[in-house]
C-alpha cells in the first residue's frame, strides 16, 4: 500500500487508496487535547470533508497513549486569570464539543484505531467516531471522578455508545476497562490481534469499496433519525431513501445487481 504523507504540528495526514489516516502526533503530552491539538484536528477534518477521493478516515495516535484527554497543565495555568480561568475553560470545552460533533457530521465514516490508553476526553474521542478498533493493549477510562472533575462531556458520547449502566459504572468509578470489555459493551467494534492500525485499515478499505454517495446519505441519516421518535425517524429515513434512490450510484448499483456485474460508482 502506497502512502502519501503530509505533516503539520500535532496531527499528521497520510492517504492511501481512498483512505485518509490522521495521526495524533504529540506523544510527549500523551496526545492531550490542548486547544492547539483540538484546532489542528478540527482543521484537518475540515479539509477532508470536501475530499471526495478520500472515502474513509482512520484516526490513530503516536506514542504511549491514544489520547490523555484535556491538557490539565494548560487548563490549570489559566486559574491565575482574572476570571479564575472561566473564559478559557469555556472556550476549550466548546471547542472540544464542536470537534466531537464535527466527527459525527463529517461525510466520511471515521474509524478510531486504539492501541494504548484513551482517557477522559480521549475516550470521548473514540466514542465520537463512527467505528473503533482496539489492539490488545488498548484501555479506556473516564477517570475525572478521581480528581474531582466528573467527565460530563465524555458522558455525552459514551452514553450514546454503551448501555446506561455500563456508562455510569465507567463514569462513577474511573476504573479502566480493557479491549475485551470495551468490545463486550459496544465501545469498540472489534479487536485486532495484529494491532488497531492494521484492523482499522482493513475495515476502512472494505468500506472504501462501497458507494460514496450511499455512505454519505446513510451516515447523515443514521445520526439524524437516532434521536427522533419512531414515527419521525421513519419519516426522515423514508425521505432519505427516496433521494438516495434518485442518486446516480443507486441507479448504477441496482442495475449492476440485476445484470450480475460489479458496479462502477460515479466517484472514482
Amino acid at each position: 500500500m502506497t502512502l502519501d504523507a503530509e505533516t503539520t504540528a500535532h496531527v499528521t495526514l497520510e492517504t492511501a487508496a481512498g483512505v485518509a489516516i490522521l495521526t495524533l502526533n504529540s506523544p510527549a503530552s500523551r496526545n492531550a487535547l490542548s486547544l492547539a491539538m483540538i484546532e489542528a484536528l478540527s482543521g484537518r477534518l475540515d479539509a477532508l470533508a470536501g475530499r471526495h477521493d478520500l472515502r474513509v478516515v482512520v484516526l490513530q495516535a503516536e506514542g504511549p497513549a491514544f489520547c490523555a484527554g484535556h491538557d490539565l497543565k494548560e487548563l490549570t495555568a489559566h486559574r491565575n486569570d482574572p476570571d479564575r480561568g472561566r473564559a478559557f475553560f469555556d472556550r476549550t470545552m466548546r471547542a472540544c464539543s464542536a470537534l466531537m460533533q464535527q466527527i459525527v457530521s463529517l461525510p466520511q465514516p471515521v474509524v478510531a484505531a486504539v492501541d494504548e490508553m484513551a482517557t477522559a476526553a480521549g475516550c470521548q474521542l473514540v466514542a465520537s467516531c463512527d467505528l473503533a478498533v482496539a489492539g490488545p493493549r488498548a484501555r479506556f477510562c473516564t477517570p475525572g471522578v478521581n480528581i474531582g472533575l466528573f467527565c460530563s462531556t465524555p458522558a455525552v458520547a459514551l452514553s450514546r455508545n454503551v448501555a446506561p449502566k455500563q456508562a455510569m459504572e465507567m463514569l462513577l468509578t474511573g476504573v479502566p476497562i480493557g479491549a475485551e470489555e470495551a468490545l463486550r459493551i459496544g465501545l469498540v467494534n472489534r479487536m485486532s490481534a495484529d494491532g488497531a492500525r492494521a484492523g482499522a485499515l482493513a475495515l476502512a478499505r472494505l468500506i472504501a469499496q462501497k458507494s460514496p454517495q450511499a455512505i454519505r446519505f446513510g451516515k447523515s441519516a443514521f445520526y439524524a433519525q437516532s434521536e427522533k421518535p419512531l414515527s419521525d425517524a421513519y419519516e426522515l429515513a423514508s425521505a432519505v431513501m427516496v433521494e438516495n434512490m434518485l442518486a446516480e450510484d443507486a441507479k448504477e448499483g441496482v442495475s449492476a445487481f440485476l445484470e450480475k456485474r460489479a458496479p462502477t460508482w460515479a466517484e472514482k
